[in-house]
């Protein structure tokens, strides 16, 4: 049993969902999951002792990247998440008419990279409404599982 930890940060709820789509899943595959929201979990050591770390954020703005307000204070702190060696994932949702979108999920793909992290299983971008997304967070997720 593996002991993975989903952080997200969700303003209208989407990406919460998915985050909870996610840990069901990784729960009936046989490991041990925790969730936290982005706002509630401290930087220092986040990813120590952890087989796989998920961060899920969604993306606003238009004419730059801006992640989700709550998660803004997580990203910034990333150095001291502990997360080379420790493998990572990464997913978000947002709104394809937007010139970056889900450029969160880039930034903190690229940021986990710079840190050593062993990121697996791609991206995963939803468009709008997760719902209609449920097959594509469903293959991601067996993929991410598939890395443990």
């Amino acid at each position: 049993m593996s002991n993975v930890l989903i952080v997200y940060g969700s303003t209208t709820g989407n990406t919460e969902w998915v985050a909870g789509q996610l840990e069901s899943q990784i729960k009936a595959a046989g490991h041990s999951v925790s969730k936290a929201k982005a706002g509630d979990v401290s930087a220092d050591g986040l990813c120590a002792g952890k087989d796989l770390v998920l961060f899920g954020c969604s993306t606003w703005g238009e004419d730059e990247i801006e992640l989700q307000e709550d998660f803004i204070p997580l990203f910034d702190s990333f150095d001291k998440i502990q997360a080379s060696g420790v493998k990572t994932a990464v997913f978000g949702c947002g709104d394809e008419d937007y010139k970056f979108f889900c450029g969160a999920v880039d930034a903190i793909t690229d940021k986990l990279a710079s840190l050593g992290s062993q990121v697996v299983g791609g991206k995963l971008k939803i468009n709008g409404d997760p719902d209609g997304a449920t097959d594509a967070i469903k293959t991601w997720g067996a993929a991410v599982i598939g890395a443990l």
